[in-house]
């Protein structure tokens, strides 16, 4: 059985994510094929070994397990939304993919030899309750690969989470205050204080591409179920001012290049 966290919160976070997330999941499916390069890069540093199990914790429609599955591992993958784990039975029959909450994964201690998640713990009621869980579920000694966005001004997608922020959810009363987790140290500690020992950080930079400015539009309200909360009177007028914002991006043949940081942690379990 999971542990109970012993932190404030107990509720979890899949309850409100999970339907938002799941509101358009095929053009969510298409946002996270741009992120390939995320994916491999953590299984180049890691190493992802045949028949090794992993999980994946935010799994979405599971594009990081096909990745993983294709290397001969065992795909498993955790994720509050039921409309995007359909769509990663789809692309990953073989993986074991179940609905739940990050902050109590319902697997035994000790069954995984990695757990991956990307842009996926910042997302959870108690982020240190939530990495505590990796933490249980991953072999002794194994690791937990975290992945978080990195330096603001070395992330043009900015331009588009600026629009976006004023319409997002509020936090729940008693969550802690958002912190800047690319900054050096911060994932660390909490780290330690989810009972694990940081290993090793580092970055990657690489660019989103979208081939018009139709595609654009369309993925950018995607995330976070973004359309949704802002329903269907203001859905076109915040689209056009996302374009517009992204518009110092797009070439004259009209792709836009949009250029991202992402920064990892990989700590170990005890």
């Amino acid at each position: 059985m999971p542990s109970t966290p012993s932190t404030p919160s107990t509720s979890g976070s899949a309850e409100r994510w999970g339907p938002l997330w799941g509101a358009r999941p095929r053009a969510w499916a298409a946002s996270e094929e741009l992120q390939a390069p995320t994916y491999r890069e953590a299984i180049a540093r890691i190493g992802v070994q045949a028949g090794s199990r992993v999980l994946d914790v935010g799994c979405g429609t599971g594009m990081f397990l096909r990745l993983v599955a294709d290397r001969g591992a065992a795909p498993y993958g955790l994720d509050a939304s039921d409309a995007l784990l359909q769509l990663a039975r789809e692309r990953v029959p073989e993986a074991d993919l179940r609905a739940g909450d990050m902050q109590f994964l319902p697997y035994e201690e000790d069954c995984f030899d990695l757990v991956c998640g990307f842009n996926a713990f910042f997302f959870a009621a108690d982020m240190v309750a939530a990495l505590r869980e990796a933490g249980r579920v991953v072999r002794r000694g194994g690791p937990v690969l975290i992945q978080v966005w990195g330096r603001p001004e070395r992330c043009d997608l900015e331009a588009m989470k600026a629009i976006m922020r004023p319409f997002l959810p509020a936090p729940p009363p008693n969550a802690p205050a958002a912190t800047a987790l690319w900054k050096p140290g911060v994932l660390e500690e909490m780290v330690v204080a989810a009972g694990m020992t940081p290993r090793s950080a580092f970055d990657l930079a690489y660019a989103f591409e979208y081939p018009d400015e139709s595609v654009l539009g369309r993925l950018m309200l995607a995330p976070a179920g973004i359309a949704t909360t802002l329903g269907p009177d203001r859905e076109e007028s915040v689209r056009a001012e996302i374009v517009e914002a992204l518009a110092p991006y797009r070439s004259t043949q009209g792709v836009y290049r949009l250029h991202n940081e992402f920064h990892y942690l990989v700590a170990s379990a005890p």
